[in-house]
C-alpha cells in the first residue's frame, strides 16, 4: 500500500485528466485472479473492478482518485513531479487502500470466503466539476455502476484526528455545497459627483451586512450553516464610480430546508439595492447535496471495527461544512462514509487542501481492514441493511 500510494502521490493528476492514475490501477488489478475490470464507465477515466463469488448480494466501496491544483511543500522524495498539482486531500491513499481490499477479497474468493459481489470504484473528479457542473459521482450514479448495489461504503483521511481515532456519524454528515454569483448595478460615475448617479459600491455595505446576517438572525443555532463571500471586484480608478459590483460565495448547509433558506434570504439580502435605486442579477449553482450516512451501514461498520479494533476511538461526530460527492451515491442507495484518523505525530497542524497536507501511512491497513470486513460482513448477512431514508429529501 506504502509503494502504490507514494506512487499515485509522485504523480497526480487533475479532475476528469486521470489518465495515468487509471493506467497504473488496471495494472495493479490485472495481477488479482478472479478481477473483472471495466473502464470508461460514466467518464473517460473511471475504472470499476468486480469481484464474485457468482452469487449472493452486491456491495459497492467507493475511493476518489484526483488532485488539487496546489504547490506541494512537504519535500518527501515522492513528492509530486506534476507542477502545480498535489494529492492534498488523500485521495492517492483512499485510491492505495482501494487496491488493497481488492487484493484481500482476490484472497478471499480464493478460499472460498466471498459470499456475493464486491465492485470497486475508482472515482474521478470529486474535486472540480466539469462544464456541465457534474463531478465524477453523479457521472458513476447516471451510468448505473451502483444499480445492482444494496449499499456503498467509502472512507476519507482525517488530518485533525490520530491514527487510531476514527469518526463516525449517522445521518447528515457533510454539507450541501451552494456557490453563488451576483452584480448589483448602478449607473456609476465621477467620484467627485456622487450624487449624479447611483453608487453600486454604496449599496454593496447593507447587502453585506444582510447577507452576514442571514445564519445569525434565520437559521436556529442548532443547525450548521454557513456564508462566507470569497470575492468582491469593482472598479478601475480611485476618481471613478463603477456602474457594477461583482462578488461570490458560497453556501453550506446540512438540512435540505435550511439549504432552501439560505437561497431565499440571500435573494432577498440583494433586493435592498432597489431601495437605493440599483438593481442586482444573482445566480446560484446548486452543487453536492449533503452527505447522508445511513444508519444501518454505519452500524455494520461500528460492529466491524469494534470487532476488528476494539480499543479504536470511534467518535459520532459530524465532519464539518466542506463538500463530498460521495453524497450522490449515498442518495441512490443506501451508503456511509467514515473518517480515518492520519495524523503525523510531530506536532505540525496539517489540514486538507493546503501545501504541506500529509498522513501518517500506518493508516492504510486500518483502513483497507475496515473496508475489506465491513463488506464481507453485509455480504455474509451478519447484518441487514434497511434503506433509512427518515429525514432525508433534497431541496
Amino acid at each position: 500500500m506504502i509503494g502504490w500510494r507514494r506512487h499515485l502521490h509522485q504523480y497526480p493528476e487533475l479532475s476528469f485528466q486521470e489518465y495515468e492514475t487509471s493506467r497504473f490501477i488496471v495494472e495493479e488489478l490485472r495481477k488479482i485472479p478472479g478481477m473483472e475490470i471495466e473502464t470508461g464507465v460514466g467518464t473517460e477515466t473511471s475504472v470499476v473492478a468486480t469481484i464474485s463469488s457468482g452469487s449472493g448480494p452486491v456491495v459497492a466501496v467507493r475511493a476518489d482518485i484526483d488532485a488539487l491544483p496546489i504547490i506541494e511543500e512537504t519535500n518527501h522524495s515522492y513528492s509530486s513531479l506534476s507542477t502545480g498539482v498535489m494529492h492534498a486531500c488523500g485521495h492517492d491513499a483512499h485510491a492505495a487502500i482501494l487496491l488493497a481490499v481488492a487484493a484481500l477479497l482476490g484472497e478471499a474468493r480464493e478460499k472460498g470466503e466471498l459470499n456475493g459481489t464486491v465492485k470497486l470504484i475508482f472515482q474521478p473528479a470529486e474535486e472540480a466539476a466539469d462544464h456541465l457542473g457534474k463531478t465524477g459521482a453523479l457521472y458513476l450514479v447516471e451510468a448505473g455502476v451502483l444499480d445492482e448495489a444494496e449499499c456503498v461504503i467509502a472512507l476519507h483521511m482525517s488530518p485533525e484526528h490520530r491514527v487510531g481515532d476514527i469518526l463516525i456519524h449517522d445521518g447528515y454528515s457533510m454539507a450541501n455545497v451552494d456557490v453563488f454569483e451576483a452584480t448589483i448595478h448602478g449607473t456609476g460615475g465621477h467620484g467627485a459627483y456622487p450624487h449624479l448617479g447611483s453608487d453600486p459600491i454604496w449599496m454593496l455595505g447593507p447587502v453585506l451586512q444582510a447577507i452576514h446576517g442571514i445564519v445569525a438572525r434565520h437559521i436556529s443555532p442548532l443547525d450548521p450553516a454557513v456564508i462566507s463571500i470569497g470575492e468582491v471586484r469593482a472598479g478601475t480608478a480611485s476618481n471613478v464610480i463603477p456602474p457594477e459590483v461583482y462578488l461570490q460565495g458560497t453556501m453550506r448547509s446540512y438540512s435540505p430546508d435550511v439549504r432552501k433558506i439560505l437561497i431565499e434570504k440571500l435573494r432577498k439580502a440583494f433586493s435592498i439595492v432597489e431601495s437605493f435605486d440599483g438593481t442586482y442579477s444573482l445566480s446560484v449553482n446548486k452543487g453536492e447535496p449533503a452527505l447522508y450516512n445511513n444508519p444501518s451501514v454505519n452500524h455494520v461498520i461500528r460492529q466491524t471495527v469494534h470487532h476488528l479494533y476494539p480499543a479504536m476511538k470511534q467518535l459520532d461526530l459530524p465532519f464539518g461544512l466542506g463538500g463530498e460527492d460521495f453524497s450522490h451515491m449515498a442518495l441512490k442507495i443506501p451508503g456511509a462514509m467514515f473518517f480515518l484518523g492520519c495524523a503525523l505525530q510531530d506536532g505540525k497542524h496539517r489540514e486538507l487542501h493546503t501545501p504541506v497536507f500529509d498522513i501518517d501511512e500506518s493508516c492504510m491497513p486500518i483502513g483497507a481492514s475496515i473496508l475489506t470486513q465491513t463488506a464481507m460482513n453485509i455480504l455474509n448477512r451478519n447484518s441487514e441493511i434497511q434503506n433509512d431514508t427518515s429525514g432525508l429529501k433534497i431541496v
